[in-house]
């Protein structure tokens, strides 16, 4: 259960890191309240998986998803770059959070 929680506050990072880009310095209502929330729930989240969880590799996954996720939204709704050197950074970030769940 914490990997499930572990991996849910990530997806939650994704969504809080897109709504403040959409939050435009937190001057635009809706997406700053949208922030604040699933920030809230991605930390409680985290908070819970830590738990039973090691810090390093609770903060190293959560952080690595919320990286990805982030790079992929990027790419896909705001129109950033796909360059090689950007995509094997991407690939080096999930190979570590490979590693990171493999050796716990």
């Amino acid at each position: 259960m914490p990997w499930v929680m572990l991996t849910v506050a990530g997806l939650l990072e994704i969504v809080w890191a897109y709504y403040m880009k959409l939050s435009d310095g937190f001057s635009k209502p809706l997406p700053t309240i949208a922030t604040f929330v699933t920030m809230f729930l991605s930390f409680g989240l985290l908070s819970l998986a830590m738990k039973q969880l090691p810090l390093g590799t609770s903060y190293m996954v959560w952080t690595g998803i919320g990286a990805l996720g982030a790079f992929v939204v990027g790419i896909v709704l705001l129109g950033e770059a796909v360059t090689p050197l950007r995509l094997t950074a991407a690939a080096m970030l999930l190979g570590g959070l490979v590693l990171m769940k493999l050796a716990s």
